[in-house]
């Protein structure tokens, strides 16, 4: 079976467990206290151009999201962000479950946009409705498209003039970053927003995330806020070591080698995949790819393939989803679209 299911089906790269084993036999103090977080956090400090940057090791995604929001918001203050956004799609309502609403818009390619912060704002009435305090975005998206310099700093403006936090998920940040794409460094993210994550589960890593805090209104006591949501790692040193051993190199380090790599192999999924005339659900520039197929090509697929059935089947086709990770192979690739080309002809072998 091969895996284009998801980018953290296999273990850490190589580095990162080599790095791991290096440090097993050390005593350190816990709780991301530790000599390994210290120095990760700086190398990320160093990395954005923000000394004034709070960074903390976290276990995960989630942990993140329902831990920032919580610790930014008051508890009649809400969130906006669009159908397809991770904190409202597919967390189970974690965010919710703090007390805050999820203000909900249907978004643009996959994208929250000033002119939709202004309809959110729209349903804001007085002190019987939820006032909202943040928007919520991913950089990329969770359709594999990328918010551009010009389209975050409108965001940005926008926050501010609504008196907003901007908060970035960046589950898959080095996928955006190393987007052919792409015109927007992580320094100049860091000036446009007041928290964002630098995702590690998704890009190379076992498990963990940075989360960088850049307004200190959020960061008030913000460790407190982690242990009462059950985020805080006992062996948080674990995270540290890992973000030493991709961010080694700043902007030459591991971390934008991996999500270089992915993306390399997620396009010649694309191209290979438009050359035998299939259609795409998305407009992805990043380590995702959605094409639309016939159900029975889709099928015949799974039997040798691992991936996600996007949406359910219309007409007779149905969007899936490949995404390419740190152990992608170009092999792999190679024999998915040869696999469909061959699908693709005996379906239509069938049919005639």
């Amino acid at each position: 079976m091969i895996y284009f299911r998801s980018d953290y089906s296999q273990g850490a790269h190589p580095k990162v467990m080599e790095a791991l084993q290096k440090t097993n036999m050390e005593h350190t103090d816990g709780y991301g206290l530790d000599p390994h977080c210290i120095h990760a956090a700086e190398m990320i400090r160093e990395l954005i151009g923000r000394e004034d940057a709070a960074v903390h090791m976290m276990v995960g995604g989630t942990p993140c999201n329902v831990t920032l929001i919580a610790a930014a918001l008051r508890p009649y203050e809400s969130v906006i962000t669009i159908r397809s956004g991770h904190a409202y799609m597919h967390e189970t309502g974690a965010v919710e479950a703090t007390g805050h609403r999820v203000a909900v818009m249907e978004g643009v390619d996959g994208k929250l946009t000033p002119e939709l912060i202004d309809l959110a704002w729209e349903e804001y009435q007085d002190e019987h409705t939820p006032l909202p305090r943040m928007a919520y975005i991913s950089q990329p998206t969770e359709i594999g498209t990328i918010y551009s310099k010009k389209e975050l700093q409108a965001l940005s403006e926008k926050c501010k003039e609504r008196d907003l936090f901007l908060y970035i998920d960046g589950a898959r940040l080095g996928s955006a970053l190393t987007s052919e794409k792409n015109d927007l460094s992580m320094r100049e993210l860091a000036q446009l927003c007041d928290a964002f994550y630098i995702g590690g589960t998704k890009n190379g890593a076992l498990f963990g995330e940075a989360l960088v805090i850049l307004n200190e209104a959020i960061d008030d006591h913000f460790r407190f806020m982690i242990k009462r949501q059950c985020g805080m790692l006992a062996k948080g040193r674990l995270i540290g070591v890992q973000f030493e051993a991709l961010l080694d190199g700043g902007e030459d380090s591991l971390y934008f080698e991996i999500a270089s790599h992915a993306n390399r192999l997620a396009k010649k999924l694309r191209e290979g995949l438009s050359a035998l005339g299939v259609t795409f659900y998305s407009g992805s520039e990043t380590n995702q790819v959605f094409p639309i197929l016939p159900g029975a090509v889709v099928k015949e697929l799974e039997k040798a393939f691992f991936f996600h059935e996007w949406a359910p089947e219309k007409e007779g086709m149905i969007p899936i989803r490949l995404v390419t990770g740190w152990g992608t192979e170009e092999a792999e690739v190679d024999a998915f679209l040869e696999e469909t080309a061959e699908c693709q002809n005996r379906s239509t072998s069938s049919f005639l």
